[in-house]
C-alpha cells in the first residue's frame, strides 16, 4: 500500500492519539497517588480521635466537633479521589475505542502487526486466548449515586433503535452447512439502513465466509459488566433462560442460569440444555457476563 493513502494516515493519527492519552492517562494517576497520600493524613486523625474518646469513655462537645469537621474533609478528598478516577477510566476507554478503530483500519487495509496475525492464520488457541481476554477487560460499570445501569451493562439489552458499530461483537443466527440454525460469536462488518440489515464475519471462520443478517438475527453482547454489589438487577437471574458461549468454542446454546456473579470478577455458572443427561441440563459451567444473552426462544417442557 502506497505511503500518505487516508488509511495510512488514519492508523498514524490514532497512534499519535493514543500516545497522548497515555500521557494524560499516567498525569491522573500521579494525581490520584497525591490525593490519596494528602488525605492520609486526615484519616490517621479520624482514628486517633476515636482512640481517644474510647480511652475517656465519653463522647464531648469538642469530640463531636472535631470529628464532624475531620468526616466532613475526608469526604471531599474521597469525592476529589473519585472524580481524579472517573477522568481515568475515561481515558482508558478512549484509548481502547481507538485502539479498535485502529484494528479495524488495520484490517481493512491488510495491515496485521505480529500481535494480531491475519485471521486466516489464526491458530484455534489463539482465538480462544483473545475471547477469554475481552471478556477480562470488559469494562466495570461505575455509575455516579442515582445512576442506573445503561443499555448493554450486563443482563440489560440493547435500546430498539441500536445499530452495532463495525468491531463490535454480536451473537449471530445464521444457517449451519448441515441447514440447522446456530448462534454463533460473529464480528459486524457493516449495517446498511436501506436493507436493515448487517453484514458479519464469523469469528471462527477464518474470514472465509461473510453473512447478511436481519437485525432479528443479531444480538448485541454487553458493552459493561454488571457489578453484582451495586447493581443486581442488571445481571440474569437463577434459572433465567439465556444464550451463553460453551466454553472453548464460538457457538451459543440455551441455558438456566444455575448462579449469577456474587462479585464483579465472577463469572455465571449456567447449565447447558444436553438431552445426553438425565435431567437434561448439562453440569454447571463457568461463562463470562461478555458471552450471556437474553434468549427470546421460550423455555423447553
Amino acid at each position: 500500500m502506497a505511503e500518505g493513502t487516508p488509511c495510512t494516515m488514519a492508523l498514524v493519527s490514532a497512534d499519535s492519539r493514543i500516545a497522548e492519552l497515555l500521557t494524560e492517562l499516567h498525569q491522573l494517576i500521579k494525581q490520584t497517588q497525591e490525593e490519596r497520600s494528602r488525605s492520609e493524613h486526615n484519616l490517621v486523625n479520624i482514628q486517633k480521635t476515636h482512640e481517644r474518646m474510647q480511652t475517656e469513655n465519653k463522647i464531648s462537645p469538642y469530640y463531636r466537633t472535631k470529628l464532624r469537621g475531620l468526616y466532613t474533609t475526608a469526604k471531599a478528598d474521597a469525592e476529589a479521589e473519585c472524580n481524579i478516577l472517573r477522568k481515568a477510566l475515561d481515558k482508558i476507554a478512549e484509548i481502547k475505542s481507538l485502539l479498535e478503530e485502529r484494528r479495524i483500519a488495520a484490517k481493512i487495509a491488510g495491515l496485521y502487526n505480529d500481535s494480531e496475525p491475519p485471521r486466516k492464520t489464526m491458530r484455534r488457541g489463539v482465538l480462544m486466548t483473545l475471547l477469554q481476554q475481552s471478556a477480562m477487560t470488559l469494562p466495570l460499570w461505575i455509575g455516579k449515586p442515582g445512576d442506573k445501569p445503561p443499555p448493554l451493562c450486563g443482563a440489560i439489552p440493547a435500546s430498539g433503535d441500536y445499530v452495532a458499530k463495525p468491531g463490535d461483537k454480536v451473537a449471530a443466527r445464521v444457517k449451519a452447512v448441515d441447514g440447522d440454525e446456530q448462534w454463533i460469536l460473529a464480528e459486524v462488518v457493516s449495517y446498511s439502513h436501506a436493507t436493515n440489515k448487517y453484514e458479519v464475519d464469523d469469528i471462527d471462520e477464518e474470514g472465509k465466509e461473510r453473512h447478511t443478517l436481519s437485525r432479528r438475527r443479531i444480538i448485541p453482547l454487553p458493552q459493561w459488566k454488571a457489578n453484582p454489589e451495586t447493581d443486581p438487577e442488571a445481571l440474569f437471574q437463577k434459572e433465567q433462560l439465556v444464550l451463553a458461549l460453551y466454553p472453548q468454542t464460538t457457538c451459543f446454546y440455551r441455558a438456566l442460569i444455575h448462579t449469577p456473579p456474587q462479585r464483579p470478577q465472577d463469572d455465571y455458572s449456567v447449565l447447558f440444555e444436553d438431552t445426553s443427561y438425565a435431567d437434561g441440563y448439562s453440569p454447571p459451567l463457568n461463562v463470562a457476563q461478555r458471552y450471556v444473552v437474553a434468549c427470546k426462544e421460550p423455555k423447553k417442557k
